[in-house]
């Protein structure tokens, strides 16, 4: 297998996997969309826009899901992805660290994860996210090369 092909491979893993990841929390957010909200409403700092965030963040991650598997856009999405998860970590950090009380919005198992779980989680598909652009810009950056020196 050429370096393309595992660069091809390696990148398409990691948008199989973030796509995983994106799908199972956008739909357990909206199967249980009530309780999401309610759990949003009582987020510090968030609160005030608990409406606009319970359904903008599943589309969101759909979306970004959804762009990982069209080659044209699936650095965007990458890069969409690592700043997603970054915001997320970053908020369970500040809230941690400044807030007293603490709830979890998340649906499915990984609410029952610890919040250092949930940092490390996130912080894996960050990575994963990385080491996607990577392996996308390597296999675009062969193409290229290929198509002009042919």
């Amino acid at each position: 297998m050429s370096n393309q092909g595992i660069h091809n491979t390696l990148a398409t893993l990691s948008s199989l996997l973030l796509t995983i990841l994106f799908v199972y929390t956008a739909v357990s957010k909206l199967i249980d969309l009530d309780t999401f909200q309610w759990r949003l409403e009582r987020m510090p700092y968030i609160s005030p826009y608990a409406s606009l965030i319970a359904w903008a963040v599943p589309f969101l991650e759909l979306t970004i899901a959804g762009l990982l598997w069209f080659p044209r856009y699936r650095i965007l999405a990458l890069y969409a992805s690592f700043i997603l998860l970054g915001c997320f970590t970053l908020y369970i950090v500040f809230v941690l660290k400044f807030s007293d009380s603490i709830p979890c919005s998340c649906g499915g198992v990984i609410s029952a994860l610890g919040w250092k779980e949930h940092i490390l989680l996130n912080s894996s598909f960050m990575v994963l996210a990385l080491l996607g652009i990577l392996w996308s810009k390597k296999q675009y950056n062969k193409q290229i090369h290929q198509d002009t020196a042919q």
